[in-house]
Order: structure tokens, then sequence, then C-alpha cells
């Protein structure tokens, strides 16, 4: 399983930009997909995540600036980050829990992409 993400760039404080991630190879299913992020000399931290059935959470420092959204059928996710700020830049990372078997659940990291705010 592989999780390919595209859509960092660069862009100015209160700009917006769009991060998409898809899963593919061997999957039955995925649960929960999200995209952390780490800032330099900083720890990976949450972002916001997406259950299966839809239900989100999101870090209180992106809430009602983030959305994260998931298309079941595609194995894809969103984030639509809006009102950027200098301190949302990062390397994003997504993130799923996939039935890669019929009976086996693993966690997945995608290669991280770069989102650099400026100011």
């Amino acid at each position: 399983v592989q999780l390919q993400a595209s859509g960092g760039g660069l862009v100015q404080a209160g700009g917006s930009l769009r991060l998409s991630c898809a899963a593919s190879g061997t999957i039955f299913g995925i649960y929960t997909m999200g995209w952390y992020r780490q800032a330099p000399g900083k720890r990976r931290e949450l972002v916001a995540t997406v259950s299966r059935g839809g239900t989100t959470h999101y870090a209180d420092s992106v809430q009602g600036r983030f959305t994260i959204s998931r298309d079941n059928a595609k194995n894809t996710v969103v984030l639509q980050m809006n009102s950027l700020k200098p301190e949302d830049t990062a390397v994003y990372y997504c993130n799923a829990d996939v039935l890669s078997t019929p009976f086996s659940e693993q966690n997945y990291w995608g290669k991280g992409t770069l989102v650099t705010v400026s100011s």
C-alpha cells in the first residue's frame, strides 16, 4: 500500500492550498484517514482526521480554517486549507489505517509535502 500526497507549495498568508492524498495497492478497506504536520525543530502533530463514516476531528490550531474530506470509492483524502498563517508552515503527511488483507489492519504514512506560508 502506498499513500501519494500532492498539493503543497508556497502561498502568502491569508491564502489557500488544497492537499490531496491517494491510497493505492491491495486495499480491502480504509478506516481513519488523516493529515499530520511537522514544522522545523518540532514534533509531528495531528492536523485533522476523518473516519470512514465521515466523522472529523481537528487540531485546535486549524479548527475553522481547514476542512478534511474523503472519497471512500477513490481511497482519497483531501485537506482544504484556508486563511493560512506562517505558523502553518510545515511538511504535511498523509496517514491511513488500511486493511491490506481481509484480516490485517496496518497504519501507513505517505511521503510529506511541503507547505510554506510567507508573511
